[in-house]
């Protein structure tokens, strides 16, 4: 097997698992077995990843809930150590305060000019706020400046959508479909469609935007989006152009061929990008769909080596040990 680059790998920082917004977390509720990995950038993060066959795992903050600056620097500053410390296994990612967007475009300039992070994993929203108006400008101007991706990640429903999930079942079930269960990727996959509709693409067409789960739900409608939108709302490029410019996707979490076959057939090859999703999904299942996916034959030799790490190294500009 290659070897492998990840960029959806989750670490929770002492800072922010003792702040008062992590009590939205339940950390407590957490199994040992979770809460061990989520909180370790040492052996056994370390371990994990040899057994996942994985060289360099790009290291980005839980994302479930925003933090503000205070917290965010001190994330970034733990995420920086441990990449010190493993310079050959870590890359940061770096916590931005995105309910503050120009907090947030100086702490993107601090971690990638002063910690040399990759790009920043970001929250799907801040308090309810997705990041398509132009109060959030001054955030997409800078990461464009500084020629770095950002990971737009699914975050927990924010209170006044609650009500939508709930149903004629317990709280525990709505919890469920907020999240993992549906809500976490379309509302993800709506915010890239809202980023698109309000022009931030045409405002700043070098953008970089990296979005999970093959693509959180957009790849099964891209065309016929592509296609509506190009009728209705005026605009520079078609939602496919900017899919195919603008946007670079990740496995993480899906393990399965046949949502890969959509996702290959409508995303261009050197825009697609293994990861795992770590802790929360297991190395050792993500490469046995890596294994599958290299005997299926679905992929070339090259177009697999891609997809392993040669898509991360270009576009984060790093380099994994072979």
């Amino acid at each position: 097997m290659l070897p492998l680059i990840t960029l959806e790998e989750h670490y929770l920082s002492e800072a922010a698992a003792s702040s008062a917004a992590s009590a939205k977390l339940l950390i407590q509720h957490f199994p040992s077995v979770l809460k061990d990995r989520l909180t370790s950038l040492t052996d056994l993060r370390l371990q994990d990843m040899k057994d996942g066959n994985i060289s360099l795992q790009i290291v980005s903050h839980n994302p479930a809930i925003s933090y503000d600056a205070d917290i965010c620097r001190k994330a970034n500053d733990e995420i920086y150590k441990g990449c010190q410390k493993y310079k050959s296994s870590f890359a940061g990612f770096a916590a931005l305060p995105m309910a503050d967007p120009v907090a947030a475009a100086e702490e993107l300039t601090h971690c990638v000019n002063d910690l040399g992070f990759v790009g920043a994993l970001i929250t799907n929203h801040a308090n309810g706020r997705f990041y398509d108006g132009e109060d959030y400008y001054p955030f997409w101007e800078r990461a464009q400046a500084l020629d770095v991706p950002i990971y737009l990640h699914p975050t927990n429903a924010w209170d006044d959508m609650m009500p939508i999930y709930r149903g004629d079942y317990s709280e525990q079930v709505a919890g469920i479909l907020s999240t993992f269960g549906w809500g976490w990727h379309a509302d993800t996959g709506l915010h890239f469609i809202k980023l698109f509709c309000s022009g931030t693409f045409d405002r700043f067409p070098k953008l970089k935007v990296v979005i999970g789960h093959n693509g959180e739900m957009v790849p099964c409608m891209l065309q016929r989006q592509s296609d509506f939108f190009e009728k209705l709302i005026p605009m520079k490029r078609t939602l496919v152009q900017v899919w195919n410019n603008n946007i670079w996707v990740t496995t993480s979490g899906m393990f399965t061929i046949p949502p890969f076959l959509t996702l290959m057939h409508t995303t261009k090859i050197d825009r697609i990008m293994y990861s795992v999703d770590y802790p929360y999904c297991s190395n050792t299942e993500g490469l046995k769909f890596m294994e599958e996916l290299q005997k299926s034959g679905l992929l070339t030799e090259e177009q697999f080596r891609q997809v392993a790490y040669g898509n991360a190294e270009q576009l984060f500009k790093v380099k994994v040990q072979r």
